[in-house]
């Protein structure tokens, strides 16, 4: 017994373990993560079952788009039956790779600039290394399919084009829990905690009916957010009028007055002290007003395009003047704001009224939306038909239906990342003020709404003399005199620098312009 007992026993510097403990610990913890998940999930679809209504249109509108690449693809077989044997060979010389490791890389080995695939398992991992080039060789084989359809619409190509590189960014292999280097670590590490909490962020998310980006706990607008001091001079059914406080003691005769994008909350431009416009003109001696839009409701359903430029951006303008008792002001248009001040500059010219405006500035702000990028192929009339079916019962669009249209133009960094991090991982969100103000979406009123997407995007009639009309008149883009500058974002994926550049084309006025690199664009 005494000897037996000196097998069994350890040296006082080695931990004592018992596998069969170890393991039943392990069946102990799985066992209540799985309990939870289930409740949580029962909780959550307790409450969503009266909302659910599966009745509701797709407003994407991506079959027909396919049909039709399929049926390009049917009419060149020999081109098809080209790429479908390049692909085999590919795939062949790709599993030889797998098989034969340390004969070189292989074609779909990408530039190793990919941020989903930093991991060292991609690079060092044979199983991980094949996953990731299998994954790039079909996506690069779609993509090519695609793009060798050349006998369909341009603008249908396009859209079948997006919807194409959505479906692959959604299957990398990164978004999947069994195929991702970083989620297994974690997991062992965590004992599974991690998969817990990112099951809870989705249940969080699903009920909330968007991802969240950031710790929007961390943030409260006029504390740590839009808190210039301020107030509001003058409201009406469209907007309040904010006017900043003076930081100097005197001020410059003429003020700025800003027009942000009603798609958007106000504060893009005064977001925190250290990156606020509005303070810093401020302390550059200027008086500095803002206008805030109203998250529309049911009331203001048939609230026009006119509207917003006359009871909006021309009545904020003539208060603002009558305020500093000057007349004119210099002016600035955000994004679609900035798309709204120039058809206002045109109206005043008209209406021989454009000694209001001193000067005009426009940031990432387009007329001319020939060549608009991606967020054109979500206009066309029949996606116009479903926006409004979805916006007849309340009179407006939610906001989170053009949250998740901007996000899809960057999907990778807008979706997929937040996805692993908030759910495959179980990582908190972090605190970051632009997203928490990228997250803060409003409503879209339906007359208004429809109105822009159909005469801006689908119609492009604001660069034709005399297509539209504000409050009755005719305008003309082409006759505004007004001196402008212009700056476009050369990485800006709503409002393109090639689109946004080409208002220096219309306006007779003296105009610059520069390029810059925003991290995140308002719609």
């Amino acid at each position: 017994m005494h000897g037996r007992r000196k097998i069994m026993e350890q040296s006082p510097d080695q931990p004592q373990t018992d596998p069969t403990a170890e393991a039943f610990a392990a069946f102990q913890t799985w066992t209540r993560l799985f309990g939870k998940a289930q409740q949580l999930s029962h909780e959550f679809w307790m409450r969503q079952k009266p909302q659910v209504d599966s009745t509701e249109p797709d407003p994407l509108g991506l079959w027909s788009a396919w049909a039709q690449v399929a049926a390009g693809l049917a009419n060149n077989p020999e081109k098809l039956g080209q790429m479908q044997a390049q692909f085999l060979k590919d795939s062949v010389k790709l599993w030889q790779s797998f098989l034969q490791p340390g004969d070189g890389q292989t074609a779909a080995d990408g530039n190793g600039r990919d941020r989903r695939f930093s991991a060292p398992e991609w690079q060092e991992n044979a199983l991980f290394a094949f996953v990731k080039q299998s994954y790039l060789l079909t996506s690069d084989y779609l993509m090519q399919m695609v793009d060798s359809v050349d006998n369909i619409d341009p603008k249908v190509k396009a859209k079948a084009e997006f919807y194409t590189r959505q479906f692959i960014d959604a299957m990398s292999p990164t978004n999947f829990a069994a195929t991702n280097p970083d989620v297994l670590r974690k997991i062992a590490e965590t004992k599974g905690q991690s998969l817990l909490a990112g099951f809870e962020h989705l249940l969080n998310d699903l009920e909330r009916g968007r991802i969240t980006m950031t710790d929007e706990k961390a943030f409260e607008v006029g504390v740590n957010v839009a808190a210039t001091p301020g107030k509001v001079v003058f409201e009406n059914r469209l907007f309040q009028l904010i006017q900043y406080t003076p930081t100097t003691e005197t001020v410059h005769d003429i003020p700025i007055l800003f027009f942000p994008p009603w798609i958007n909350k106000f504060y893009i431009l005064d977001l925190t002290e250290k990156k606020s416009l509005v303070r810093y003109l401020l302390d550059a001696g200027f008086t500095v007003f803002m206008t805030s839009w109203v998250n529309p409701d049911s009331s203001l359903r048939n609230a026009t395009f006119s509207d917003y430029l006359i009871e909006g951006e021309l009545k904020a303008l003539e208060v603002a003047a009558q305020i500093c008792n000057v007349k004119a002001v210099h002016t600035v248009g955000y994004c679609v704001a900035g798309t709204a001040l120039a058809a206002l500059l045109a109206y005043l010219h008209a209406t021989k009224q454009q000694a209001k405006v001193a000067s005009a500035t426009f940031l990432t702000a387009q007329v001319d939306f020939a060549d608009a990028g991606d967020l054109g192929i979500f206009v066309d009339e029949q996606q116009l038909d479903t926006l409004e079916r979805l916006s007849e019962e309340h009179g407006y669009l939610d906001g989170s239906y053009m949250a998740t249209t901007f996000n899809m133009l960057r999907a990778n960094e807008l979706i997929w990342n937040y996805v692993v991090s908030n759910y495959l991982l179980g990582n908190d969100p972090m605190q970051f003020d632009l997203l928490y103000w990228n997250s803060d979406a409003t409503r879209l009123p339906m007359a208004m709404h429809l109105y822009y997407l159909r005469n801006m995007y689908l119609k492009n009639a604001l660069v034709q003399p005399g297509a539209l009309t504000v409050n009755d008149t005719p305008i003309d883009l082409r006759k505004v005199k007004t001196p402008t500058y212009v700056q476009a974002g050369k990485e800006d994926h709503i409002a393109p620098a090639r689109s946004v550049i080409k208002i220096t084309k219309y306006f007779r006025g003296r105009c610059a312009s520069s390029w810059r690199a925003p991290a995140i664009s308002p719609g």
